[in-house]
């Protein structure tokens, strides 16, 4: 009998990310404590700005974007920001999506899984996913288990399970 594998992988569905950046943008345009602040959203390139005339706003920008992404679904795992930083009379905010694995946290991951989970259980760091395999079925959902119950500094998403 062949192996069983899945493969663990860190994506972002960039369709959901770009609504809920859309969804932001036009809570802010509505909401009066963002009315006469310069307050702004936008994608430029793959990083996401957030504009306002001062730091708090800028964080209320963040939480708002960050709300918007949890109803789409996208762990704010996924979501890199930087700290609010002055630019002439506006405050300035950076943040972009992460997606893949690098290869510290691949290692990370592959560590627990050796140290952790069943003797069957093999990986292997395949650029930026990681590719588990076994005999047993039920030995890979344990081992799906046991890296939800981590706390790792990735969104990890489960894919290809045969």
């Amino acid at each position: 009998m062949a192996d069983s594998t899945f493969d663990i992988v860190s994506k972002v569905d960039q369709m959901e990310a770009d609504n809920a950046l859309h969804q932001a943008q036009k809570e802010i345009a509505q909401r009066y404590d963002f009315k006469n602040v310069g307050a702004s959203i936008e994608q430029s390139g793959e990083k996401v700005l957030l504009k306002a005339n001062s730091e708090e706003r800028v964080k209320a920008i963040l939480e708002v974007f960050e709300a918007k992404l949890i109803k789409r679904g996208i762990s704010l795992r996924s979501l890199d920001a930087g700290e609010p930083y002055a630019s002439g009379k506006e405050f300035r905010l950076e943040a972009s999506m992460k997606a893949g694995i690098d290869q510290e946290n691949a290692k990370k991951i592959n560590k627990i899984i050796r140290d952790e989970a069943p003797k069957s259980v093999k990986t292997q760091i395949q650029g930026d996913e990681l590719r588990v395999s076994s005999k047993s079925r039920d030995d890979l959902q344990a081992t799906m288990a046991l890296l939800k119950g981590k706390d790792l500094d990735v969104a990890l998403q489960y894919t290809n399970f045969r």
